[in-house]
């Protein structure tokens, strides 16, 4: 086997079914370049038959993308396989990621179809798929509730017919790693011609267990695992990609395998992926949470002060830890700013809109002693929403809250062409503003979550606020930033009702 470990990022397409996490083709991109940037192998930009907006955003990818192979999703039907196909054609390197569901309760209550029915279908779909790509990966939803004799009997086929790639996911995050690595195992022992495809894994993380799964799988076999960036997707989310690499990194005496993952870059990916997706990352999240390199205990500190590896395993500036501070302010000029962005790996469609975010950043100068580079990140994604969810603006807004007294908002804000004003009381400065916005727009919202972290350290620091709102069975996540947390507030709760009155709903399909 391989001693080469393939990273499947599915942060755009599985990491996108995270209620709320939908994401703009603009979004997709500046993600997807970073991805490149970091160094994974295969980068699933999305469902192209899902609608035209993932459609356009998967051929966009392929147009840009270089340095990873682009793929879309597909369900094993005709015009799912062709969309797909259509939509990698300019990829330097593209892959058709098609699949169907192998379990038994998925194929009688979900497909409604039998096992030939299946099978023949699998077979199809992979034939279909190569008349646009000789890669082509093919996933058994449900693997891990799936019949194992079926199971090789599916993957021995779709082997003949065309298949690359083998994927062998938990889609509910049901199982175990024991269980999983060997189930694993048996797959590769028992499938004919096992060894001339590349097995992958796919695990979700319902029981906490997927990065621990996927590892499993690795060591059984698997040379690829599907991850996404900060264990991102649907429900309690996927593997995490940061932990996957670390661990096979930091235990190459018992992986002794490599990745072309460039480590520094994972926490910039990583606080990119939540400023786009309204996601933050848990302080004690492993590898790329606030306390990762934290240590409370004066034992700890001790010992790290004496010799760092008594209790640390990893370098925080292995995985992009550092003090990047960025030694601009109102005086600096575009160009100097403009350097700054291409470090970053932060591009923009054209000189207007460059412009446009260097105001953005004499406002906030204007405002804050010293800029850092979590700022400009906050900065280009919040530019990013705004410019495509105007219906609603906020104008001005003015709140009052004293000890004793009823805190008091007064909001104006344009919807259209048109400005509307009111004024509400509330339990605090923030819900005195939501209530204002509401008393003009009665959007009939329900607010799931209200979620409040500072971008960088200081009392000067920006605020980002996530709101999340759910109507009619859709969630949004509407997110803003200011160094006024009520003012960051009204930014995201406004940025939410542009999403729902802007974007169509789109149907994911899942792995």
């Amino acid at each position: 086997m391989s001693n080469k470990l393939i990273i499947f990022d599915t942060t755009l397409r599985d990491g996108e079914q995270s209620p709320g996490a939908a994401m703009t083709r603009e979004m997709k991109i500046r993600i997807a370049r970073q991805l490149e940037k970091l160094g994974v192998d295969v980068i699933e930009a999305g469902f192209a038959a899902a609608s035209p907006g993932d459609f356009a955003a998967v051929q966009s990818l392929a147009e840009i993308i270089t340095g990873a192979t682009v793929c879309s999703l597909a369900r094993a039907s005709e015009n799912d396989v062709r969309r797909a196909g259509e939509a990698i054609k300019p990829a330097k390197s593209g892959r058709i990621h098609t699949f169907i569901a192998t379990s038994p309760i998925h194929m009688q209550h979900k497909l409604r179809m039998s096992q030939d029915q299946v099978l023949e279908r699998a077979v199809q779909a992979v034939k279909w798929a190569l008349e646009y790509t000789d890669d082509v990966e093919f996933s058994a939803e449900d693997a891990v509730r799936s019949d194992m004799d079926f199971l090789v009997q599916v993957f021995d086929e779709v082997i003949k017919a065309g298949a690359k790639t083998l994927n062998v996911p938990d889609t509910v995050g049901y199982s175990i790693p024991f269980a999983w690595g060997e189930r694993m195992r048996q797959l590769i022992a028992r499938v004919p011609d096992s060894g001339k495809v590349i097995w992958s894994t796919h695990c979700h993380n319902d029981l906490g267990l997927a990065v621990a799964n996927s590892l499993s799988a690795v060591l059984n076999g698997a040379r690829q695992v599907e991850c996404t960036i900060n264990g991102l997707g649907e429900r309690a989310g996927n593997a995490s990609l940061e932990e996957v690499v670390m661990a096979v990194r930091t235990r190459r005496d018992i992986f002794n395998l490599d990745t072309r993952i460039d480590a520094t870059q994972i926490v910039p990916t990583s606080k990119l992926v939540s400023s786009i997706t309204g996601y933050p990352v848990q302080p004690n999240k492993a590898i790329v949470g606030a306390n990762a390199f934290a240590h409370e205990s004066g034992i700890h500190q001790d010992g790290v002060l004496k010799h760092r590896e008594t209790y640390e395993i990893m370098r925080a500036e292995d995985v992009g830890w550092n003090a990047n501070k960025l030694s601009l302010g109102k005086l600096s000029g575009r160009n100097a700013l403009r350097q700054r962005f291409a470090a970053l790996n932060i591009e923009f469609a054209s000189e207007e809109d460059f412009v446009a975010a260097f105001n953005r950043f004499k406002e906030l100068a204007d405002r804050k002693h010293e800029i850092y580079d979590e700022d400009l990140q906050a900065l280009v994604s919040e530019e990013a929403v705004t410019k495509v969810s105007e219906h609603y603006r906020l104008v001005s807004l003015r709140a009052h809250c004293e000890t004793g007294i009823l805190p008091v908002a007064k909001v104006v804000m344009s919807i259209g062409n048109t400005e509307h004003e009111a004024e509400m009381q509330g339990g605090g400065p923030v819900d005195a503003t939501f209530q204002a916005i509401e008393k003009i727009v009665s959007s009939g919202t329900e607010l799931q979550l209200y979620s409040v972290n500072n971008i960088t350290s200081g009392t000067d620091a920006q605020g980002e606020v996530t709101v999340r709102l759910s109507k009619g069975g859709r969630i949004v996540n509407g997110q803003g930033a200011d160094t006024d947390i009520v003012v960051a507030s009204a930014k995201a709760y406004l940025n939410a009702l542009n999403k729902l009155h802007n974007n169509a709903e789109r149907a994911h399909p899942q792995l």
